[in-house]
């Protein structure tokens, strides 16, 4: 095989040096053909020749972060971007706290570091191929310009992990790199890492949600991540969390113009009653029930990804210095925890009692509070949208160890408000609290695609403003 050299300065926009690794340079060069063979067969199915109107980031300064333009998702320049690095910066947490931040990975922590960096790895092409369908039933050309943007930075963040790979572990780390591209989503023979990552993403309500709750998680994983005493992880992750605010925004405002067309269908046709469910449905849009059980699905999936509530590894992770707490330099305490503890919610004796757990075990229990809060507040501005409609009806996030596989809920049956239910009880209710066949089969029916600029499926609003500040006739993907 012709061994092609690629200029990366050229393709891949850097802030790293790469032209001055030469060792570096031949392990991208080795891996980018597979990761590009990997994009056409797992990227966006049917749209890898449309041009899309997309961000690329060239920089991390104000000015050449963002550059728009038209671009086809093969030629999309990832690049290899990290946040300026701060002068004298010191470990934040652990055993190592007030040291220099390390510039190389310290040898004892060599094994837990590359297994954090891989599984946030893996995350990254999971999605995009979790996705890759849904430009196909596109509700408009804004909306599947959307996703692509959202495809290619996850391309980005996989680019962003396996730079620290390639580049801090030596063979074990390319050797990781490969098996980044060959595992995928919902594989029984090599599925991906978590188990929220190789659950089907069918329609857009899904990948809506998706976005809003399981991005969510990513954003509080790279916070903790952030912290990390490794200054490369910490500078790599502060920059792709720039991105992930996009990511949120997609999910958070598509279910919202989701919720905002139903809400104003059912007022234009004079229904009061949103469990009215077939006459909601018979206005061609998604009924609130429906969206409130998509919710309590993807809410109760995401939390199973912080893992078990009491973890000696998360604990590990942060007397290492290598993985902190959310926001760790704003928390007003040692930043060991030697001696601290945190409640965290457990069920004894038939009732959910908050026990006190030593606060380094709990880390995850914490992460997990702190991500509950965030999507708290989300949901509240969904119930603005309602409010505002006047239709009588409140979206809210179930109880903790409502449909739980992970942690100490993991056998319990329990209802959205918090009763533990037997098994008989919970076969009986629990078509109401997520999603049937038949919600899910009522949703894949309204997913027809509109190709045409400035068109809008009839379930989701228009947005208030375009990518861009584009005018709403704007051609966001041209696929001819």
């Amino acid at each position: 095989m012709m061994n092609i050299q690629v200029n990366y300065d050229d393709l891949i926009p850097n802030n790293v040096g790469l032209s001055d690794d030469p060792r570096l340079n031949r392990a991208l060069e080795s891996w980018h053909p597979g990761y590009i063979d990997w994009w056409k067969d797992m990227g966006p199915e049917g749209f890898q020749e449309a041009l899309v109107y997309l961000r690329t980031a060239v920089s991390v300064d104000p000015k050449g972060w963002a550059k728009f333009d038209y671009v086809r998702m093969p030629e999309y320049r990832w690049g290899i971007l990290l946040s300026p690095q701060v002068e004298d910066r010191t470990i934040p947490c652990g055993e190592h706290v007030g040291e220099p931040a390390w510039q190389e990975v310290p040898g004892e922590y060599r094994s837990l570091m590359r297994r954090l960096i891989v599984i946030q790895g893996d995350t990254e092409p999971a999605s995009v191929e979790q996705q890759r369908h849904l430009g196909a039933t596109a509700p408009s050309l804004y909306d599947m310009r959307n996703l692509f943007q959202v495809n290619v930075e996850e391309g980005r963040h996989l680019w962003a992990m396996v730079y620290l790979l390639q580049k801090y572990f030596g063979r074990d780390g390319r050797e990781e790199a490969e098996e980044l591209l060959k595992r995928r989503s919902g594989d029984e023979d090599k599925p991906r890492m978590l188990g929220a990552f190789n659950e089907a993403t069918p329609d857009w309500l899904s990948f809506f949600m998706f976005t809003f709750f399981t991005d969510r998680d990513g954003k509080m994983q790279l916070e903790a991540l952030a912290q990390s005493g490794f200054d490369p992880l910490s500078r790599t992750c502060r920059f792709m969390l720039t991105e992930e605010a996009h990511h949120m925004f997609v999910g958070e405002s598509g279910v919202g113009r989701i919720i905002e067309q139903t809400c104003k269908a059912m007022v234009e046709a004079g229904v009061t009653d949103p469990y009215d469910v077939g006459r909601v449905r018979d206005l061609g849009v998604i009924d609130l029930p429906t969206i409130q059980k998509k919710a309590n699905l993807h809410y109760s999936l995401t939390l199973d990804l912080f893992g078990s509530e009491i973890s000696t590894n998360a604990a590990n992770a942060f007397n290492a210095g290598i993985k902190g707490r959310f926001q760790e330099t704003k928390i007003d305490d040692d930043h060991q925890l030697h001696n601290d503890t945190y409640s965290v919610l457990h069920h004894k004796d038939g009732e959910f009692v908050e026990v006190d757990e030593p606060a380094l075990t709990a880390l995850n229990a914490r992460l997990r509070d702190d991500y509950m809060n965030d999507c708290a507040k989300g949901v509240g501005r969904w119930n603005k949208i309602i409010q505002k409609q006047g239709v009588d009806f409140e979206l809210a996030l179930p109880h903790m160890a409502f449909h739980r596989h992970v942690g100490h809920f993991n056998d319990l049956k329990v209802s959205p408000d918090g009763v533990v239910l037997s098994a008989d009880d919970w076969s009986q209710k629990s078509a109401g609290w997520v999603p049937s066949s038949d919600d899910m089969d009522y949703i894949t029916s309204l997913m027809k695609p509109e190709m045409e600029p400035a068109t809008y499926s009839g379930w989701i609003a228009p947005p208030k403003t375009g990518i861009d500040n584009k005018p709403g006739e704007f051609e966001y993907v041209r696929l001819d």
